[in-house]
C-alpha cells in the first residue's frame, strides 16, 4: 500500500499558531512519506491568510486547499477556534491545487475554467476535482449545470462563516480569501467514494412560492415568507428577521417537490423584510413542503452516508474520511457536538483518520451523464483510497468482508424502511 493518511489539529490564541502546530501534527503523524496533497479546514474566526502561510512553510509547494467553517471534525469529534490539517501522500499520486477568485461574480465561467484544466489528453486515468467555494457568494447550482456532459469526478463543499457579515474563507497554497473556489485536481492510483444523505423529512405543512427573484423567496402563499413560518411556530413575523431566528430557520428548510423526490433547499437566514435569502434560486409556482430533522434521523442519514462511501470505493481500502455536514447539522447536535463522527467511525473503522467541517452546501458527482447535484441539508462522505495489491492466493479478504458488511447493512436499512 502506498497511500497513506494523517490529520492534525491545533488550537491558539491566533491562526498562524494553529495552522503550524497542526500541520507539524499531521507530519509527524504521516512518518516519512512526502505529503501530495493537504486539506485544510479552519475556524472561521482565524485569518485564513495566516493560516494559509503558517501552513506552507511547512509543506513548502505541497498542494494545500481549505475553506473555513464554524468548527472543525476530526476523530475527537467536533473543536471550535481550531485548525485542523489532513495530508495524503503517495508516490502514485498527482495533485494539481488551482485558485479561481472569479466564482461568486460567475458560476458558469468558473465551471468553463475547471474543464479546461481537466481536459488533458496525456492523461492515463480519470481526473478527480475536489473543490471548496464561497458559501455565500456565488451560484454553485448554475456551475454544476455548466458542467453537465463532462466526465469530470467532482465533489466539494460550499464554506460556512460569518452569517452576520455573510463572509467565508477559502484557501489554496498561500492564497486566500473569500468569493473564490479553491480546487485540487487529483490523479493516479486513486479512488474516491462519495454518499451522501440528510435527515429531515415533510411534516405535511405545503406553501407554495408565489414570489421569488434570484436567491430571494419573496412570499409563500402569498404572504411574506417570515409570516407562513410565524403562523407555524407561533413566533411574530417581524422578528424572524433577527437573531437567532433569522439563523435558526437553517434547521426548517424547504422540501421543492420534482415529482419522484423532493429537492431540500435551505435558507441561508431571514432579511429584515420577512424574505428568505438562499444560496440557490428557487422558481415562482412550486410548491414546497416544510421539513424537520431530529438527531435521531440525522444520526441515521450519516451512516447511510457513510455506508455509500465506502461501496462505492469498489473494495479499496479506505485511507482517510472527509466529512462535509451542513451548518445546520451542528445545530441539530448542539447537545451532543460531534455525533456526526460518532455516527461514522463504526462504519469506516476507528482506525481511519478523519477530517471535516460545517458547510453551506455540498457538490457531488450527478447520476448517468446528469450534471452535478448541487445539495442543501445533507452530510457528504468523502474516502480516499486504493487498490490493494493482492497477496500471494490472489485474495483480499479484509476488504471483502468490510464491503459484505456495507451491503448487509444497506439492506438492512432498506427493510426497515419498507417496513415503515
Amino acid at each position: 500500500m502506498t497511500l497513506t493518511a494523517s490529520v492534525g489539529q491545533a488550537q491558539a490564541l491566533n491562526g498562524h499558531e494553529a495552522g503550524l502546530q497542526a500541520t507539524h501534527q499531521a507530519l509527524k503523524n504521516i512518518g516519512m512519506g512526502s505529503p501530495s496533497l493537504a486539506i485544510v479546514i479552519a475556524s472561521r474566526y482565524y485569518d485564513a491568510k495566516e493560516i494559509a502561510n503558517s501552513v506552507s512553510s511547512l509543506l513548502g509547494d505541497t498542494p494545500t486547499i481549505g475553506f473555513s467553517s464554524a468548527s472543525v471534525l476530526t476523530n475527537a469529534g467536533q473543536t471550535k477556534d481550531a485548525v485542523g490539517v489532513a495530508l495524503l501522500s503517495s508516490p502514485e499520486l498527482k495533485v494539481s491545487q488551482h485558485w479561481l477568485s472569479g466564482y461568486a461574480q460567475s458560476g458558469r465561467e468558473t465551471a468553463a475554467t475547471l474543464l479546461e484544466l481537466a481536459t488533458d489528453k496525456k492523461a492515463k486515468s480519470q481526473k478527480n476535482l475536489i473543490f471548496f467555494a464561497d458559501g455565500f457568494n456565488g451560484d454553485a447550482e448554475q456551475m454544476c449545470l455548466a458542467l453537465s456532459g463532462s466526465q469530470l469526478s467532482i465533489v466539494g463543499g460550499l464554506s460556512s462563516g460569518n452569517p452576520h457579515t455573510g463572509s467565508t474563507s477559502q484557501i489554496a497554497g498561500t492564497q486566500a480569501g473569500s468569493g473564490s473556489l479553491a480546487a485540487a485536481m487529483l490523479e493516479g492510483n486513486i479512488k474516491i467514494g462519495i454518499g451522501s444523505d440528510h435527515g429531515w423529512r415533510p411534516i405535511g405543512s405545503q406553501f407554495r412560492v408565489t414570489r421569488s427573484r434570484g436567491f430571494w423567496i419573496r412570499t409563500l402563499d402569498g404572504r411574506p415568507a417570515s409570516e407562513a413560518y410565524a403562523n407555524l411556530f407561533g413566533y411574530p413575523a417581524n422578528q424572524w428577521g433577527f437573531p437567532p431566528l433569522n439563523y435558526l430557520v437553517r434547521l426548517y428548510p424547504l422540501g421543492i417537490d420534482q415529482g419522484d423526490e423532493l429537492l431540500v433547499r435551505s435558507p441561508l437566514r431571514v432579511e429584515a423584510d420577512g424574505s428568505f435569502r438562499m444560496n440557490a434560486p428557487v422558481r415562482d409556482g412550486m410548491d414546497a413542503y416544510l421539513l424537520t430533522g431530529s438527531p435521531a434521523t440525522c444520526t441515521a442519514a450519516a451512516q447511510r452516508a457513510a455506508q455509500k462511501a465506502l461501496l462505492a470505493l469498489n473494495g479499496a481500502k479506505p485511507v482517510l474520511a472527509l466529512i462535509l455536514a451542513d451548518i445546520s447539522w451542528q445545530m441539530v447536535f448542539k447537545a451532543r457536538p460531534g455525533a456526526e463522527v460518532e455516527a461514522v467511525k463504526p462504519i469506516l473503522g476507528d482506525d481511519i483518520p478523519i477530517i471535516g467541517g460545517y458547510t453551506l452546501g455540498q457538490v457531488t458527482p450527478g447520476k448517468d451523464g446528469a450534471p452535478p447535484d448541487f445539495l442543501n441539508q445533507h452530510i457528504t462522505v468523502v474516502v480516499f483510497g486504493e487498490e490493494e495489491k493482492e497477496d500471494d492466493t490472489g485474495a483480499n479478504t479484509s476488504v471483502s468482508l468490510r464491503r459484505s458488511d456495507v451491503e448487509k447493512a444497506l439492506q438492512k436499512h432498506n427493510e426497515e424502511s419498507a417496513l415503515e
